[in-house]
C-alpha cells in the first residue's frame, strides 16, 4: 500500500485526488484548515491533518506530525487566485495572500516533506498552471496569480537538486471545473485527478524538475 500526502485536500482538485487515491487502495494523509473539512476527510477514509500553508506557525508543525513517515507520493495542491489585471497595483494584502499560499507555503513544506519523499524514492507533484509560463502570456489578467505560478515553477525546479532520490515536478491540471476554473471549463475535477494520478505513476528520472501537462506533455518552464 502506497502512502500519499495531499497538502490541500479539502476541496476541488485536492478532494478529487483524495478520492482517487483512496479508490485505488492507497493510504492517504490529507490536510485541511478547518474542523468541517477535517471531518469530511476523515469520513472519506483519509487521515486528516490540520494545516494552513499561509500560516508559518501552522507549517512549522508539519514535520513532527509526519515524523517517521515515508511518503511515496506527495501533492502540493493549495492555491488561491487573484483576477486583477495590471491596470491597478496589487495591494499588499492581496500580494501576501497569493504569494504566501502559492509560493512561500510550498517553499516552507519542501524541506519538511522532501526528505520523506526522497527516503521512499517517491515523487512530489506541485499543482501549477500554464498561466505561469512567460512564453504563453496572452494578457495581464490575473497577473499576480501568473507571477506566483512562475515563481512556484522555479521553486520546484530549484528544489529538485537537493533531493536527487525523488522526482519533483510542477503540473498543470488542465482547465478544470472548480471555483477557480469556473463551470465553463472542459475538464471535471474527477477527470483531472484521474489524469494527474496516472501521470504520477509514470514519473521517472527523466522528468526530474520538469513542468508537465496533466496528460504528461512537457512544457518549457518559461
Amino acid at each position: 500500500m502506497a502512502t500519499v500526502l495531499i497538502l490541500g485536500g479539502s476541496r476541488g482538485i485536492g478532494a478529487a485526488l483524495v478520492a482517487r487515491h483512496l479508490a485505488q487502495g492507497d493510504r492517504v494523509i490529507a490536510t485541511a484548515r478547518d474542523d468541517a473539512a477535517l471531518s469530511r476527510l476523515r469520513e472519506a477514509g483519509a487521515e486528516p491533518l490540520r494545516l494552513d500553508v499561509a500560516n508559518a506557525q501552522s507549517v512549522s508543525a508539519l514535520a513532527w506530525q509526519l515524523d517517521g513517515e515515508s511518503i511515496d507520493t506527495a501533492w502540493y495542491v493549495a492555491g488561491v487566485m487573484d483576477r486583477a489585471d495590471a491596470t491597478q497595483p496589487p495591494t499588499r494584502e492581496a500580494f501576501d495572500r497569493v504569494m504566501h499560499t502559492n509560493v512561500l507555503g510550498a517553499m516552507q513544506v519542501i524541506p519538511q516533506v522532501g526528505p520523506l519523499v526522497a527516503a521512499a524514492q517517491g515523487r512530489f507533484l506541485f499543482v501549477s498552471s500554464v498561466m505561469g509560463r512567460v512564453a504563453d502570456v496572452s494578457g495581464s489578467n490575473a497577473w499576480l496569480y501568473r507571477v506566483s505560478k512562475a515563481a512556484l515553477n522555479m521553486a520546484v525546479a530549484s528544489a529538485q537538486h537537493s533531493y536527487p532520490e525523488a522526482v519533483f515536478v510542477a503540473v498543470h491540471p488542465g482547465w478544470v471545473q472548480t471555483d477557480m476554473g469556473g463551470a465553463a471549463a472542459p475538464l471535471s475535477v474527477e477527470q483531472s485527478a484521474a489524469d494527474l494520478v496516472a501521470l504520477a505513476g509514470r514519473l521517472g528520472a527523466a522528468e526530474r524538475g520538469a513542468f508537465l501537462n496533466h496528460d504528461g506533455t512537457r512544457f518549457a518552464l518559461w
